[in-house]
């Protein structure tokens, strides 16, 4: 769940899981609705209330600074250092103008760092057949003790989901975790990618994982 960019049975969501989008008129600009995913609102999960906020660099950069600093987050996000890496990391995801960064809460307290960008529109794209709107995301859990317990297997349906019924141009979204980091790959098929092959990236070699839209979910097309 790198920014370079668990296989077992899936993890469903509570049958009494709430979604309440916000209505608005789609925005128009590259990300769409990308740079609105803290208004989207919160799902009842069965591990909590989870919602997205959009990261304030000013506010969350000692948090983000003590979660890449944890060795097995360093290992595979190579943002370890002092707070000037992240800070310089972020600034990056906000210039490059296809992405946003957000910080996923359980119950209001922070347990996840997000990036969610244009697949297609970035460099990533020559590296695979990239599609119109593809969504790619990543994804840190940052408390260790949120880890290896099915969480972010659960977060990755979840916000997956909440990505295709507010992007209904998106047909499908994708990731590419390292090869390496096997509860990574797996957090991603319990979540419903299923892995296409790998791809050399310049930094690694990915397993490139693919969630398409289903025909249940809003805007889906034949």
């Amino acid at each position: 769940m790198s920014p370079s960019s668990l296989s077992s049975p899936e993890i469903p969501l509570a049958e009494a899981e709430t979604l309440r989008l916000t209505t608005r008129r789609p925005s128009t600009g590259p990300t769409g609705p990308l740079t609105e995913a803290a208004r989207w609102g919160a799902l009842t999960l069965p591990v909590g209330r989870f919602s997205l906020h959009e990261v304030n660099p000013k506010r969350d950069l000692p948090l983000l600074h003590t979660w890449m600093n944890d060795p097995v987050t360093a290992r595979w996000w190579e943002l370890a250092g002092d707070e000037e890496v992240v800070r310089r990391h972020l600034a990056t995801q906000a210039v490059r103008g296809h992405g946003s960064a957000y910080l996923g809460c359980l119950d209001d307290e922070p347990v996840s760092y997000w990036e969610l960008y244009r697949a297609d529109l970035d460099d990533l794209a020559r590296h695979y057949p990239a599609r119109p709107h593809d969504v790619g995301i990543h994804l840190l859990i940052g408390p260790a003790g949120a880890r290896g317990r099915g969480i972010g297997s659960l977060l990755l349906r979840a916000v997956t989901e909440l990505v295709l019924r507010a992007a209904p141009d998106t047909m499908r979204v994708v990731a590419e975790p390292d090869v390496r980091n096997e509860a990574s790959v797996r957090a991603f098929e319990r979540a419903g990618f299923r892995r296409l092959g790998d791809v050399r990236l310049p930094d690694k070699t990915a397993a490139l994982m693919s969630r398409p839209r289903v025909a249940r979910e809003s805007g889906a097309r034949p």
